[in-house]
């Protein structure tokens, strides 16, 4: 299967997932975004990462569509605005997002981003959906250091089961000091845009010449190194989008690619990593 990370002290995910932003807006699009993620759980990648945001519930309803049938098969994840962080309207948009899905319960609820809503009420909201048998786990988004000490230190925080972050070669700051404080805790991270193809830091990262002669030293191709540069911490998933069959079974090779310390050391002198703070990169 490659590589895998451990989600908690009862569960081993895949390295790389399947993300959904963009799915769902096209018609045209709909039957080969849904046969990608079909593709992918057949290929192993059973995390599938969504949020009542894409497309307006969208990416959902294609999610929901891919599911049928293989629901057991898959770890799902949603993902609700800060709007909807109170305990009322974070209980009715996970219930939409069930709805949209086809499915009973979520594996996994992230807060998308920090609103005004204080993190003690969303944590009593997630713990209402947790004791309802809506959701297994919780987490969030885009929450850099400072908002998961704070997280933690309310009544229940230490309960997130994970944060969701911009991670890729190009944008490293999270490597000062969010990475090494949610490595402390065990806290997974979830890198996405792991192919930089988004976010302030935006690159090209896939027609780089120099990543793309370590990508053929080694017999692969750059999305796959950028892959494989991502989950080389034992505590990170990367979760490309799921654009089609091909991408799909492309992401899940590289769980079985591990890249040496001169590959990497050249790759640090390329893009090196933060010497000081960096502002939390965010799409």
């Amino acid at each position: 299967m490659g590589k895998s990370i451990m989600f908690a002290a009862d569960l081993t995910l895949p390295a790389i997932g399947q993300g959904t932003w963009y799915m769902g807006e096209s018609a045209d699009q709909r039957q080969q975004e849904v046969a990608a993620l079909q593709a992918g759980l057949e290929c192993g990648l059973t995390v599938i990462d969504t949020a009542e945001m894409y497309a307006e519930g969208g990416a959902e309803r294609v999610v929901g569509e891919a599911l049928q049938g293989r629901r057991d098969r898959a770890w799902l994840i949603s993902k609700f605005y800060p709007w909807h962080a109170g305990v009322v309207d974070a209980v009715e948009a996970c219930e939409r997002s069930l709805q949209r899905l086809k499915t009973d319960y979520l594996d996994l609820y992230l807060l998308h981003w920090r609103g005004n809503i204080p993190l003690e009420e969303t944590i009593r909201a997630m713990e209402k959906l947790q004791q309802q048998g809506k959701i297994r786990r919780w987490g969030v988004s885009n929450f850099d250091c400072d908002d998961m000490q704070e997280l933690w230190q309310e009544p229940g925080g230490e309960a997130c089961s994970a944060n969701q972050v911009l991670y890729h070669l190009a944008s490293r700051g999270i490597e000062y000091d969010l990475l090494p404080a949610c490595s402390q805790r065990q806290l997974p991270i979830m890198a996405y845009c792991p192919l930089a193809q988004a976010g302030r830091l935006r690159h090209d990262l896939l027609t780089h010449p120099e990543l793309g002669e370590i990508a053929n030293e080694r017999g692969i191709s750059v999305a796959q190194l950028l892959l494989a540069w991502v989950i080389r911490h034992a505590n990170v998933m990367a979760i490309p989008k799921a654009s089609s069959v091909h991408h799909v079974r492309e992401n899940a090779a590289a769980l079985t690619v591990t890249l040496d310390d001169a590959h990497l050391a050249r790759m640090d002198r390329l893009f090196p990593p933060p010497q000081s703070k960096q502002p939390l990169d965010v799409v």
